[in-house]
């Protein structure tokens, strides 16, 4: 088949949503399918970005939005430009992966196209439209984000999810849009020996010293106070406790306040966004364990990238984590209580022996039910189904429903 992806974001923008693209476009790639990517021009992104995705990705024009800097809004006019070229490219099917100007770009394209639109469903929006929009009150801001969720799943061919408990939360906003569950797996480059002292090194970080890892954006809905919260309370009993933050975000100046605020500033470590292709896995690997309180995820590739690395993890249970997350299978299962949430880290970091074999366990389970390849591969039978089911409508032809999957 021949695929349109079309995204408000893509790297050198780094989050989930790249991540997953990235993901599934090469995996679709290898099993032979043709893929291509219209996205935001960054303006600041380095010229190997722009060379690297020269063939694949079609860059349009943005502007800065000013609550948010990190992200870009594409010129709806400057891609509609395109059209003319991409009637010729004679595309099976379109799959938007955000629902800002991609989202209307994308119906817009299908219907000139005449070709199905498919829509990722990836962020949690209902726990995410307060942080970024303060001055409108929380429950207003989630009735809008309901609303605005509704209108958009049923408005394309059919949605994706990347788990169950974020199509259940669908369904009860009332889409009722054809839908399957496919998360996003993990590449054989997440299971690659990598070198933890080299980068406890690089890093200053003493080799001994205890350490916990969140790795993500640093923003408001990751809900990373609340591990700011239960590392102070580790630190009375490890002093030498680290907790290890690799992201940026929105929120960094505020957590960075709030680690002075607690007296845990010397536990607390701030490093940016590192590269996946160079020291994540390194950085993953250094960790005593992997710590995750997000109560928003859609699914939560991170835990899946930390167990890929045999770094046991411990998380709250909420939405698409509570997917991911199995007890005992690489994984302990929290609360959203501090003192409870320490307790389960303390269980690792004071018994090396359950540390590894959980760890191990978590790198097993990763490689046996994870693998990018066999998402992909059931993203592309989705998309054929999609597409039978698109043709037959418009030839008039009777169809059997696709029910969710």
């Amino acid at each position: 088949m021949k695929i349109l992806f079309i995204s408000d974001v893509y790297f050198p923008r780094v989050n989930g949503v790249s991540t997953s693209i990235k993901t599934f476009v090469d995996q679709l790639l290898m099993l032979g399918h043709e893929v291509d990517l219209i996205a935001p021009d960054y303006g600041d992104a380095s010229e190997d970005t722009h060379q690297d995705d020269a063939d694949f990705i079609k860059r349009i024009p943005a502007r800065k939005i000013y609550f948010d800097p990190e992200d870009r809004l594409m010129r709806h006019g400057a891609a509609m430009k395109l059209l003319p070229e991409l009637k010729k490219e004679n595309y099976d099917i379109i799959h938007v992966n955000t629902p800002f100007v991609a989202h209307y770009l994308g119906l817009k394209l299908a219907k000139r196209l005449g070709i199905p639109c498919v829509e990722t469903y990836h962020t949690f929006f209902e726990d995410y439209l307060h942080h970024y929009l303060p001055w409108i009150p929380q429950k207003i801001a989630r009735s809008l984000a309901r609303g605005i969720s509704r209108k958009q799943c049923n408005a394309v061919d059919a949605i994706v999810v990347p788990s169950q408990p974020m199509l259940d939360v669908l369904r009860g906003y009332g889409v009722g849009t054809t839908a399957n569950v496919i998360p996003t797996g993990l590449v054989d480059a997440s299971f690659a020996e990598a070198d933890a002292l080299a980068f406890k090194r690089e890093y200053g970080i003493e080799n001994n010293r205890p350490m916990l890892l969140y790795v993500g954006r640093v923003a408001y809905e990751k809900n990373i106070t609340f591990l700011l919260e239960m590392t102070k309370i580790l630190a009375e009993r490890y002093p030498n406790i680290l907790l290890v933050i690799a992201g940026e975000g929105p929120a960094e100046k505020s957590l960075q306040q709030l680690a002075m605020t607690l007296k845990i500033e010397d536990n607390v470590k701030f490093i940016g966004y590192l590269d996946r292709n160079t020291e994540l896995n390194a950085c993953y690997k250094s960790a005593d364990a992997f710590v995750f309180s997000s109560k928003s995820e859609t699914q939560g590739l991170v835990l899946l990238e930390a167990m890929a690395q045999a770094t046991p993890v411990v998380a709250i249970s909420e939405l698409g984590t509570a997917s991911i997350l199995v007890e005992g299978e690489g994984a302990l299962i929290a609360s959203e209580n501090a003192y409870a949430f320490a307790e389960r880290v303390s269980t690792l970091i004071d018994d090396r022996a359950l540390r590894d074999d959980l760890g191990n366990k978590a790198k097993a389970y990763a490689e046996q039910v994870w693998a990018a390849s066999t998402q992909a591969k059931r993203m592309a039978a989705f998309y054929q189904k999609i597409s039978t089911q698109y043709q037959s409508k418009r030839n008039n032809v009777p169809y059997s429903p696709i029910v969710d999957n």
